[in-house]
C-alpha cells in the first residue's frame, strides 16, 4: 500500500510538472524555422510584448497598491457610515472576471454607445467625446478594480490583526492622526501590500480575454500568436520561457513579502492582543473615507453589472436561450469535473502529508503550490507540446486523441492551474485538527481508512466544500485553457462570451458574462461570511 502511493505522489508530481518542464525543454529543440521566427519577433514586436507588459504591470501595481491598502486602512481603522457594508462590498469585483469589465465598459463607452450618443445629441457635438477605451491605459484601469481586493484581503488582516493597538499607543503619546498613519499603519502593512500586489501582477501577466479583446500586444498574446497565427510551437514554448520567468520573479517576491507577514504578525502577537477602537470620523473626513470605499466597488462591480444589464435588457426577447443552457451544462460539467479532480488529490496529499510527512511529500505539495502562478497560456503550451512529439513517434497513438479531442487535455489544464487552490483549502482544515485526535483514535485501535473516515472527514467538510466551490468558480471562468483544449462543439460560458464580444455582439455577450458573474459571487459570499465570523 506504501509502495502504491508513492506511485500515485509520483505520477501527481509528473503531471504537475510535465507543462513547466516541457516549455523548458524546447530550448532544447532549437531549430532553423523557430530560430528565424525569434529572431524576427526579437527585432519586431518582442520589445513591444516587453515594454507594453512592464508599462502595464508598472501601472496595475501603483494601482492595486493604493485602492487596496487605501480602503483596508479605511474600513480597518476608522469608522464612518456605512463602513459595515463596505467590508464586505469591497470583495464583490472578486466575482466580474476581468474580461467582463472589458466587454461592459467597451460598450458603455465606445464612439457608438449609449453614454456618447447621450451627449453628442445634448450638446450636438461631432465625432467622438471620450478617449478610445480599448488600450493600454484602459486595460490597466480594467486590472485595477478587479484586482484590488487581492490588496484589500491582505492588508486589511495585517493592520486589523497589528496596527490599531500601536496606532493607539502612538495617539496616547501625542501623535498626530497623519503621522500614526505614515509612521505606524502603512510600514506595518507593506508586507501584505506587496503580497497582494505581487498576486495582482501574476494575474495581470497571465490574462488573456482583456489583453485579446483590447488588441493590445503582451507576453501571452504574443504566444497564442505564435502558436496559431505562425504555425510554430517551439518559439511559443520559448516566448512562454520568458513570460515564466517573469513570473517566477513575481512568485519568489510574493513569497518573501509572505515570511515578513508572518515575522511581523508574530512580533505583533508580542505587543499585545487588545485590538483598539477605529477612530471616529465626521462631516468631510467621513465622506471622503466612504468615497474612498464606494469608487473601488461602483467602478469594479455595479457600473459592469449595470451596463451588461442594458443590453441584455434590451435583446431580451432575442437571446439565445436554447443554447445558453448547453453553455451552461457545459461550465458547469467540466466545473465539476476539475473540481473534483483536484479536490480528491488535495484530499490524498493532505493525508499523506499528515500521516507519514517525507520530502517527496513535501516535494509534490511544494509543486502543487506552484501551479496557479503557472498563465494559462504556459499551460496550454506546456501540455500540446510533448503531445505534437508524440505524435511525430508514433502518429497512430490514440494517446494524442484522448489529449486534444476529449475533456482529458483541458481538465489537465484544469488540475495543474487550480489545485493548489484546493490543497490550501485541505491544509488550513487539517491545520485545525490537533494532533492529538490521531493519537487517540489509533490507542483505541481505529485503522487508517476508520480515521479519514470517521475522524478526520468530519472536520474537514467544511474546508472540503469551501475548496470545490472555489475550484469550480476558478474553472468557469478561466478562458485561454478552455478555449484552446476544449472538445469539439463544447463551448463554456466563458469562451462564448469572449466570441461574442470580440464579434462585437454584445447585447448576447452579456447573458453568459452576468452568469459568470453570478456563479463568481458564491465563493465571494462564503469569503464575506468567512470573514464576519474572524472579526
Amino acid at each position: 500500500m506504501r509502495r502504491l502511493q508513492d506511485a500515485l505522489l509520483l505520477v501527481l508530481a509528473l503531471l504537475i510538472v510535465l507543462p513547466v518542464g516541457a516549455v523548458l525543454a524546447s530550448w532544447l529543440q532549437w531549430d532553423a524555422a523557430s530560430g528565424q521566427i525569434l529572431r524576427e519577433m526579437a527585432a519586431t514586436v518582442l520589445p513591444g510584448y516587453a515594454l507594453t507588459s512592464l508599462g502595464l504591470c508598472l501601472a496595475v501595481g501603483l494601482g492595486v497598491a493604493v485602492v487596496g491598502t487605501g480602503a483596508a486602512a479605511a474600513v480597518t481603522l476608522f469608522d464612518f457610515p456605512g463602513r459595515r457594508v463596505f467590508e464586505w462590498a469591497l470583495l464583490l469585483p472578486l466575482a466580474v472576471p476581468a474580461y467582463v469589465v472589458a466587454y461592459a465598459y467597451t460598450d458603455f463607452l465606445q464612439f457608438s454607445g449609449p453614454l456618447q450618443g447621450w451627449i453628442r445629441a445634448a450638446t450636438g457635438l461631432e465625432g467622438r467625446v471620450f478617449p478610445e477605451v480599448r488600450n493600454a491605459p484602459g486595460a490597466a484601469l480594467v486590472f485595477v478594480f478587479t484586482l484590488y481586493p487581492y490588496v484589500y484581503l491582505l492588508a486589511r488582516a495585517a493592520l486589523g490583526e497589528r496596527a490599531s493597538h500601536l496606532m493607539e499607543a502612538a495617539r496616547l503619546l501625542g501623535a498626530p492622526l497623519r503621522t500614526r498613519l505614515l509612521t505606524v499603519a502603512i510600514p506595518l502593512a507593506r508586507p501584505a501590500v506587496a503580497a497582494g500586489t505581487a498576486l495582482a501582477l501574476m494575474e495581470t501577466l497571465a490574462d488573456f480575454g482583456v489583453a485579446s479583446y483590447f488588441g493590445i500586444q503582451t507576453f501571452s498574446t504574443g504566444i497564442y500568436k505564435a502558436w496559431l497565427a505562425m504555425d510554430n510551437r517551439v518559439a511559443a514554448a520559448q516566448l512562454a520561457t520568458t513570460l515564466l520567468a517573469l513570473v517566477a520573479v513575481l512568485l519568489a517576491l510574493e513569497h518573501r513579502a509572505q515570511r515578513r507577514m508572518r515575522f511581523a504578525a508574530a512580533r505583533g502577537a508580542r505587543a499585545g492582543s487588545q485590538e483598539a477602537q477605529a477612530v471616529r470620523l465626521r462631516g468631510g473626513h467621513a465622506a471622503a473615507a466612504a468615497l474612498c470605499c464606494a469608487a473601488p466597488v461602483l467602478l469594479g462591480f455595479v457600473l459592469p453589472v449595470a451596463f451588461m444589464l442594458r443590453p441584455m435588457l434590451a435583446d431580451w426577447a432575442g437571446l439565445p436561450w436554447d443554447r445558453f443552457a448547453l453553455w451552461a451544462w457545459h461550465s458547469v460539467r467540466l466545473g465539476a469535473i476539475g473540481a473534483l479532480l483536484a479536490v480528491g488529490c488535495a484530499l490524498l496529499l493532505g493525508a499523506t502529508l499528515r500521516r507519514r510527512p517525507g520530502p517527496l511529500t513535501h516535494g509534490v505539495v511544494r509543486l502543487a503550490g506552484l501551479g496557479y502562478a503557472v498563465p494559462g497560456a504556459v499551460i496550454v503550451v506546456g501540455l500540446l507540446l510533448p503531445v505534437g512529439w508524440l505524435q511525430q513517434v508514433l502518429p497512430q497513438a490514440p494517446a494524442i486523441a484522448w489529449v486534444t479531442g476529449t475533456v482529458l487535455g483541458v481538465t489537465w489544464a484544469y488540475l495543474v492551474r487550480f489545485m493548489s487552490v484546493a490543497l490550501q483549502s485541505v491544509q488550513s482544515g487539517y491545520a485545525r485538527i490537533p494532533a492529538s485526535f490521531d493519537d487517540s483514535a489509533r490507542m483505541l485501535g481505529t485503522g487508517r481508512y476508520a480515521l479519514l473516515a470517521r475522524v478526520h472527514w468530519p472536520l474537514l467538510r467544511r474546508s472540503v466544500a469551501a475548496a470545490g466551490l472555489l475550484v469550480f468558480v476558478d474553472v468557469m471562468k478561466e478562458l485561454p485553457a478552455t478555449m484552446l483544449l476544449r472538445p469539439f462543439n463544447t463551448d463554456t460560458l466563458a469562451v462564448v462570451a469572449y466570441q461574442l464580444a470580440r464579434d462585437e455582439r454584445l447585447g448576447e455577450a452579456a447573458l453568459p458574462s452576468l452568469a459568470l458573474v453570478l456563479v463568481g459571487l458564491l465563493p465571494v459570499v462564503l469569503l464575506s461570511r468567512t470573514l464576519r465570523r474572524e472579526g
